[in-house]
């Protein structure tokens, strides 16, 4: 299996440079695409529309230009946080799909083809791993390494747009990003920087990032879409842990992880991997602590599992360690 990683190096709240991407296009156009694994076959399609009255469905097939397959969503929905309406946003599975295949699609049936490829059935698997993204220099540098890479999925451990309550800034994100979303998985949790902070009730602090970026939540067995789990190649659990949400015993998530791990038979899935947002260890002088209290609540559930690697965000440096155990 291989990994490719990335960290954005610049702190606090907002790297230098934000690139604002305007949307080009009629109203009925999909913009902000990007796709996200939503079944051991299956596909989600997500993009967002400034006419509201597109309907939620993606055509595909395997040959440019010829869609053979055709999938229907659930009504298009928006939100709305203080001023700001978001446009239409929709979320379609496509599936059942065959592994390791290049399908073109069209969304809502308006706008330009776009093309992704499943991920392998089995292994060897191409991992991307990104971690707090934003929209700078070194976003472009890194979207471009990532295009030149051939890679399976894309994990991206929180802080995706850095918005911090600035809501077009997720749309400027979703465009920057749409080159290379919509042509391969990204996986993704929640950061710091994604949430609606104090402005908003706790049940409402993810309000942006759970209507773009929906996840598999449902498909594992979780209650929230800031913590899910998927399969993937046929021998690889990947769960996705929220930093930003509780964590503690007795909580939701904690519950929903011990039932998750004391399901996978390590015959059958050799390899384990987690992500969260905020590392448990940490030798930069930036974010001593962060993580601390889901360490507490959570390493040793890891530890009997024996889980493989966990990859995290939130510090802007690079940095590993060698197994533990």
């Amino acid at each position: 299996m291989e990994f490719y990683a990335s960290t954005d190096f610049e702190e606090y709240p907002l790297p230098p440079r934000v690139f604002f991407t305007p949307h080009h296009g009629s109203a009925s156009d999909p913009q902000q695409v990007h796709i996200s694994i939503a079944g051991i076959d299956r596909i989600r399609v997500t993009w967002i529309t400034d006419d509201k009255t597109v309907p939620s469905t993606v055509e595909y097939g395997t040959e440019p230009g010829t869609y053979l397959a055709k999938a229907t969503g659930d009504n298009n929905s928006s939100y709305k946080f203080l001023p700001y309406t978001s446009g239409s946003i929709h979320h379609v599975s496509t599936g059942p799909l065959e592994p390791n295949t290049t399908y073109y699609y069209r969304c809502g049936g308006h706008g330009p083809e776009f093309s992704f490829k499943t991920p392998p059935s089995t292994l060897p698997l191409e991992i991307a791993i990104v971690g707090d993204l934003g929209q700078s220099d070194w976003t472009k540098s890194t979207l471009q390494g990532l295009g030149s890479k051939d890679y399976d999925l894309l994990l991206l451990p929180g802080d995706l747009s850095y918005a911090n309550n600035r809501q077009p800034l997720w749309d400027s994100f979703g465009r920057l990003v749409e080159p290379v979303a919509s042509r391969r998985p990204w996986m993704v949790t929640q950061g710091n920087h994604d949430m609606e902070s104090y402005l908003v009730d706790e049940a409402e602090s993810f309000m942006a990032y759970n209507a773009r970026w929906l996840m598999p939540h449902k498909q594992s067995g979780s209650t929230s879409n800031l913590y899910y789990s998927f399969d993937v190649a046929g021998g690889v659990h990947i769960i996705m842990l929220g930093s930003c949400t509780e964590f503690e015993l007795g909580s939701d998530q904690y519950k929903w992880l011990v039932a998750d791990l004391d399901a996978i038979d390590r015959k059958a899935t050799p390899w384990v991997i987690v992500s969260v947002h905020m590392p448990w260890y940490n030798t930069n002088y930036g974010h001593q602590g962060d993580g601390e209290g889901m360490r507490l609540a959570m390493e040793e559930l890891l530890y009997r599992a024996r889980v493989d690697v966990v990859f995290a965000g939130h510090v802007h440096a690079y940095e590993r360690f060698v197994s533990l155990y």
